[in-house]
């Protein structure tokens, strides 16, 4: 089992950056996919980004391609994303997500985090 804590959402201006982190629990993170989310009021969880297991590989939704990226360091048990040249239209709540399958359906993912707010003014 995966336990996972967001932190570093906040708020700020339109072209700032945010550097979320998600440090997770449990011996098997290594092992897992990491995805990130995010839902903004009134609309539905859309995928923003993923990493597989071991960060040889990542993959983007198109609306952060270029401004996004994600890493994880397995050592330290944390997945982090840097968010650059943000947009009022990337305010919304994020998560990080665990799971096997990887990918952009959120179905793919066993474990979640409790989500970390970013505002981003204009």
């Amino acid at each position: 089992q995966v336990q996972l804590v967001e932190s570093g959402g906040g708020l700020v201006q339109a072209g700032g950056s945010l550097r979320l982190s998600c440090a997770a629990s449990g011996r098997t993170f290594s092992s897992h996919a990491m995805g990130w989310f995010r839902q903004a009021p009134g609309k539905e969880r859309e995928f923003v980004g993923g990493i597989n297991w071991n960060g040889g590989r990542t993959y983007y939704a198109d609306s952060v391609k270029g401004r996004f990226t994600i890493s994880r360091d397995n050592r330290k048990n944390t997945v982090w994303l840097q968010m650059n040249s943000l947009k009022p239209e990337d305010t919304a709540v994020y998560y990080c997500a665990a799971g096997f399958g990887g990918g952009a359906n959120s179905g793919e993912y066993a474990y979640w985090g409790q989500g970390t707010q970013v505002t981003v003014s204009s």
